[in-house]
């Protein structure tokens, strides 16, 4: 693994240090407010943010607490000053959207960074927020930070006070599990779970009130706030917006006996997350940066995906060596290649088809699918089996038993990947090749590092890039009796597509676009619980325009 710090890459234009560090004080302060003010405060409760950007357009986001109905002006300037305005218009404030506002500005020019505020009747005004809008026509170079899975519990948002500043990126990316829906004392557990980092609510969040105090909570942390402050960002959604494991008519975390009709806990979620986020309410579109790229964010959770296959229930019963194999064969011959199973839905793989073959017509010389799980192939190591020890939980035995047996019958690791739905994979593969583009897939979702070469029927499509987590611990963390280093190499030597591997750090991504190359710096937290934005270490890996292969 290289240990390097970064290359210090030349920093974004348009914001001064004492500008981009202004949150550092109100960090300290919102840290120590009880929750209830940073929460539910007065005026102006959770900053600023922005996001969907185009050439010429930009959505702006803030809360604002008022004792009514609150029209809120907002004022864009390409000057930290305001001198000279260039854009302005009014947003409302309510308790119908939990005091959240958002409005889009449009007219402004492409590829230039542009300061923004939000102004009250009152004369509050709330902080200053920096954005830009997305490059038109031929464009040398792009940088997305790329993020996922954070879990307040499990610690500090390191990861996020690093991108802000390091200043370095043109664009924020989430992939998902932006929030968690757990309960206190469930992931994290009560011993895992970092003593400043109390979740609120403090049971698992099921109604609209409860979604809307989770994202509140999160939006309080001071390192998301200046993140949200100094870039636009493009997110999207992944289970734990909703619950573990959703579907598109249900979740592994949702008991209707007890939880009530999913379609409802479902319509909550969405309407939280529409109402925190600086997003639209579309579920599948494309962002065009330039000549360089299309970046295609798509739906793999809630659109239209069919139930998850649990190996455990293929195996259930099956205590002799030869029937659990017998059962793993039938099932992976026959439910597990189904053709006509679905994980986009057919609406939104017919839109990726024909979005993929116009970005490759108007000569767009990158197709970046911005999406949340794995969709290189990942097998479990055989050799795991061996190094399954009495000292286990029994669950963690069985689980990684089960995992064993598939990798020996042919199947993945990961049901609720891509690997899960083989016949989506092979349509989305086939229309990058019929569209001839030249495929990066960002995906998150798994905690882990991954690069993968993607392949079909000895045809190369293109690179995955998998960010690690935020916050959420990885393998480490159940497969502790493994040294980090050797759980990746026997993953490399089993996968035949995956090129590298890290299973035990936090952190996140810049991808750097050019004509001819693509770029990411792996960018490792040095621990997520005590607050700073160290690194450990880097790693890059490089891929060339219709190569589709990775330089690792």
């Amino acid at each position: 693994m290289h240990t390097t710090t970064p290359a210090g890459l030349p920093a974004s234009p348009a914001l001064t240090r004492r500008s981009l560090f202004s949150l550092a004080g109100a960090g300290a302060a919102l840290a120590a407010a009880p929750l209830a003010a940073r929460s539910f405060g007065s005026g102006f409760t959770h900053n600023v943010a922005s996001g969907e950007p185009s050439a010429t357009s930009v959505l702006l986001w803030t809360r604002f607490v008022g004792e009514a109905e609150t029209a809120l002006t907002w004022e864009v300037s390409e000057s930290e000053d305001f001198a000279r305005p260039l854009a302005s218009g009014t947003v409302t404030a309510s308790d119908k959207r939990d005091w959240c506002a958002k409005g889009v500005v449009t007219g402004l020019s492409p590829d230039r960074w542009y300061f923004y505020r939000f102004i009250a009747p009152t004369g509050a005004v709330s902080p200053t927020g920096r954005t830009r809008t997305l490059p038109e026509g031929p464009t040398a170079r792009f940088r997305l930070a790329v993020f996922s899975c954070s879990n307040y519990g499990f610690g500090w948002f390191n990861a996020y006070a690093h991108a802000a500043e390091a200043n370095d990126a043109d664009l924020a990316v989430h992939l998902g599990d932006y929030i968690y829906e757990y309960g206190a004392g469930t992931y994290p557990t009560a011993a895992q779970a970092h003593p400043e980092r109390a979740l609120a609510p403090a049971t698992e969040i099921v109604a609209l009130t409860d979604y809307r105090l989770r994202y509140a909570t999160y939006r309080a942390d001071p390192d998301l706030q200046r993140l949200h402050q100094v870039l636009p960002m493009i997110a999207v959604w992944d289970d734990h917006e909703t619950a573990n494991d959703s579907w598109k008519d249900g979740a592994q975390n949702h008991q209707s006996e007890s939880e009530g009709d999913w379609a409802v806990r479902k319509a909550a979620a969405k309407q939280a997350y529409r109402e925190w986020m600086p997003v639209s309410d579309a579920v599948y579109t494309t962002y065009q940066i330039g000549d360089l790229a299309t970046l295609f964010k798509l739906d793999t959770r809630l659109e239209g995906r069919e139930q998850q296959f649990s190996l455990e229930k293929v195996l259930e019963g099956k205590t002799d060596p030869a029937a659990a194999i017998a059962a793993l064969d039938a099932f992976r011959d026959g439910d597990w290649a189904n053709p006509d199973r679905q994980l986009l839905g057919a609406a939104q793989e017919q839109w990726l088809a024909g979005a993929l073959k116009a970005s490759t017509a108007s000569g767009t010389h990158w197709q970046v699918l911005v999406q949340q799980v794995l969709i290189g192939n990942l097998k479990s190591p055989q050799s795991l089996a061996s190094q399954i020890g009495d000292g286990l939980p029994d669950f963690v035995r069985q689980r990684l038993a089960a995992a064993s047996m598939a990798s020996k019958a042919g199947l993945p690791l990961n049901m609720d990947a891509w690997d899960g739905y083989p016949a989506a994979r092979e349509r989305v593969f086939a229309a990058a090749l019929d569209a001839d583009a030249n495929l990066v897939v960002l995906a998150g979702d798994t905690h882990n590092g991954w690069a993968f070469e993607l392949a079909q029927v000895g045809a190369a499509v293109g690179v995955e890039l998998g960010v690690c987590s935020v916050s959420s611990p990885g393998f480490e963390s159940y497969l502790s009796f493994m040294k980090p280093d050797t759980l990746a190499r026997a993953l490399v030597e089993e996968n035949a597509q995956l090129q590298w591997a890290d299973t035990a750090q936090r952190g996140y991504m810049v991808v750097e676009l050019t004509p001819a190359r693509a770029v990411t710096e792996y960018r490792f937290s040095a621990g997520v619980k005590q607050r700073s934005a160290k690194l450990a270490g880097t790693k890059q890996i490089a891929t060339e325009k219709g190569s589709g292969k990775l330089a690792v």
